[in-house]
């Protein structure tokens, strides 16, 4: 839809919300009545851009909004209003810290070498109390509560709901289930062009959580909320494919795994980068207690801490689970959807230039036997140190872009900063007699 009055008056639309998404993954938005949204996609709606997590001041100019007509989406549950992603500006130049402009810039660099890269996320969430400090589902306490299917009907009106609408948004939804953790859940949907999925990220994330306030529950993607159970990951499933997305260049029969030279390379940038780009697929002090997680109550915490590969084996960073394709299980569900991707076709792209090599192989089982492979690399420990390793990755920050790698080395910084100042309950708890 390229002309957004005409769909006003098609859908019956009174309001848009003319979205984007900072460098903190918050989401931000004007509402603009119908009658006026000719006049923001020519001129922009304006933002004061220091006002968000963007490394920006009062003095700079107005931050201006363009939305992008492909992306509106109605919204299903308030059909009055619709929603639509927006690239930001500012002086008539793209704004090159922002997150969308990031991953556009290359999905751009991506098409200039014939390649489309193709993603999945499976975005996973707990449904809360409206206070978030505990799960919504009193009777959802068992040990193994994965696929339970007495705790999923429990919350049908919910999950259906939100399913419901990806369906008729034509998205492909295919399953939906509820996860390894209790008051977890998880719901699937097609694969896409990684600019396409990443705003289909956003936009179930927004979805998620309005559906579940409209409930009286509190939904939540944050990597750990709840001690002792497993964490929200996002894991992507990633492939690449020819300009015109008909051929896979990841798969080849002939190879180990059905994954091509190309396959092989791409997911040899990954791994070469993979503690830099934690930084931006673990991008909280809050996402290091997922990914070095000590045993959960359901047995297993889901998530990697060690750099490494394998073919079908859920305990590595990296598996391939079938021909032409593979699927990263670091990221966690505070992941930027932008940044997301962007990390993932930056990465990708460093190792199709180099022929990188992705190292060995790895077929055992990472949480028992992990302490047998002494040669990987270990995933940061925490905040600080991964924004420290993204610092360090010089190749990675120029692919990503000098002016949004130093905003958010910078943001990200003073995040950690507020952080190690904070006083908590375990400081008292642990050094006040001392």
């Amino acid at each position: 839809m390229s002309d957004l009055a005409a769909f006003a008056r098609e859908k019956g639309v009174k309001y848009f919300m003319i979205s984007y998404t900072d460098l903190f993954g918050g989401q931000r938005a004007k509402l603009v009545p119908a009658q006026a949204i000719a006049g923001m996609v020519q001129d922009g709606a304006g933002f004061a851009g220091f006002a968000t997590w963007l490394d920006l001041t009062p003095a700079h100019a107005d931050m201006l909004a363009m939305p992008d007509p492909e992306t509106v989406i109605q919204l299903p549950w308030k059909p009055d209003v619709a929603w639509v992603a927006a690239n930001l500006v500012m002086d008539g130049e793209e704004v090159a810290q922002a997150p969308r402009n990031v991953l556009r810039k290359l999905v751009s660099e991506a098409a200039d070498k014939g390649l489309r890269v193709k993603t999945g996320i499976e975005a996973e969430f707990f449904l809360l109390t409206p206070e978030g400090d505990a799960i919504s589902d009193a009777a959802d306490t068992a040990e193994k509560p994965c696929y339970d299917q007495q705790a999923v009907m429990r919350r049908y009106e919910v999950i259906a709901e939100i399913c419901d609408y990806m369906l008729a948004l034509g998205w492909g939804p295919y399953q939906n289930d509820h996860e390894d953790a209790n008051g977890q859940f998880e719901m699937n949907w097609d694969f896409d062009d990684a600019l396409v999925t990443a705003d289909r990220h956003s936009f179930f994330k927004f979805m998620v959580k309005s559906v579940a306030e409209n409930h009286g529950f509190r939904a939540t993607f944050m990597p750990k909320p709840i001690e002792g159970l497993t964490g929200n990951g996002c894991h992507a499933h990633i492939s690449v494919w020819d300009n015109a997305g008909t051929t896979n260049a990841f798969a080849d029969d002939s190879r180990d795994l059905g994954l091509s030279d190309k396959g092989r390379a791409f997911l040899g940038g990954i791994m070469k980068h993979a503690t830099a780009m934690a930084a931006i697929t673990n991008p909280t002090v809050n996402s290091y207690k997922r990914i070095n997680a000590p045993r959960t109550v359901s047995g297993a915490t889901w998530a990697p801490n060690t750099v490494t590969w394998t073919g079908n084996n859920r305990t590595h960073m990296v598996r391939v689970p079938g021909p032409g394709r593979f699927e990263l299980r670091l990221p966690d569900g505070a992941a930027n959807p932008y940044l997301l991707q962007a990390v993932i076709i930056a990465t990708g792209l460093s190792g199709l230039a180099t022929d990188a090599d992705p190292g060995p192989r790895h077929d055992i089982d990472m949480y028992a036997e992990g302490h047998k492979i002494t040669d990987a690399p270990r995933l940061p420990l925490n905040m600080l140190d991964a924004i420290r390793a993204f610092d360090e990755d010089t190749e990675l920050k120029a692919m990503l872009g000098g002016d949004f790698a130093q905003a958010f080395i910078t943001l990200k910084r003073r995040e950690w900063d507020r952080f190690v100042s904070h006083f908590s309950a375990w400081e008292r708890a642990n050094t006040l007699d001392i």
